[in-house]
């Protein structure tokens, strides 16, 4: 025989259905926040720089001064990547001070060494590449101990103008491959500027080449260490996308 269900017996596990519902809209209004969040971060990154940007312009900050970290803003740290997304979207005065400080990061172990120097002119930010970590004597052709951290140069640069430029000291040079220091600076500017156009963000119709010899020196040629700094090839940011201020 069945046993009929008696009319007053009620159900108290109702509760359950909106219970679950509730925590399911919670949980989805934590993923928004934390997604927004993160957004907001990256911001202040490109903030940060357009404010630093602004004010070293009028003179209330040091030049030299630096900007935090991406991984400092975005609340990592250690070795975190640092984001390059803005500088190739920003290729003026902006994008420099970062483009800057990521140089001398990924680099600080050759500009110890005094390999690679990094200045500011008046055209716009100048990386220098001394003979003596890129190139042999006398040859063109960039000593494979130095692409890695060309490459790495060569990923930090902005969608702007760049003009490579290749200086030598006033020692005269003549042989087999290289007539004069002419051809030298030449040659070695055409070979830093070929690897950058297979490893950067640099458009070729934005790229120029130019061979100096000994006729812009960066340091005297009458003494060995001035002669060494003036053996380099440069590579020069300009400050405007069309190469103008």
């Amino acid at each position: 025989m069945i046993r009929k269900k008696r009319p007053g017996q009620v159900s108290h596990d109702r509760w359950l259905v909106s219970y679950a519902d509730f925590i399911t809209l919670l949980f989805a209004f934590f993923v928004v926040l934390f997604a927004t969040g993160q957004s907001d971060k990256q911001k202040k990154v490109e903030l940060a720089a357009s404010i630093q940007s602004a004010f070293n312009q009028m003179g209330i900050f040091e030049p030299h001064l630096g900007l935090p970290r991406s991984s400092q803003l975005i609340g990592g740290g250690g070795s975190a990547a640092p984001s390059i997304v803005s500088l190739r979207l920003a290729p003026t005065v902006e994008s420099i001070v970062v483009v800057r400080q990521h140089i001398e990061e990924t680099a600080r172990a050759d500009i110890g060494r005094g390999v690679i120097a990094i200045h500011q002119s008046a055209n716009g930010l100048v990386i220098s590449l001394q003979e003596a970590g890129f190139f042999e004597t006398g040859a063109a052709d960039v000593r494979p101990s130095a692409l890695p951290v060309l490459y790495r140069i060569a990923d930090i640069l902005p969608e702007s103008s760049l003009r490579v430029e290749g200086h030598t000291d006033n020692i005269p040079i003549h042989n087999q491959q290289f007539a004069s220091n002419w051809e030298l600076s030449s040659s070695r500017a055409s070979s830093i500027a070929r690897l950058l156009l297979l490893h950067s963000n640099v458009h070729p119709e934005k790229m120029s080449v130019a061979g100096y010899a000994e006729f812009h020196p960066a340091a005297s040629n009458a003494t060995l260490e001035g002669r060494a700094r003036n053996r380099r090839v440069d590579l020069v940011l300009l400050l405007g996308p069309d190469g103008t201020h």
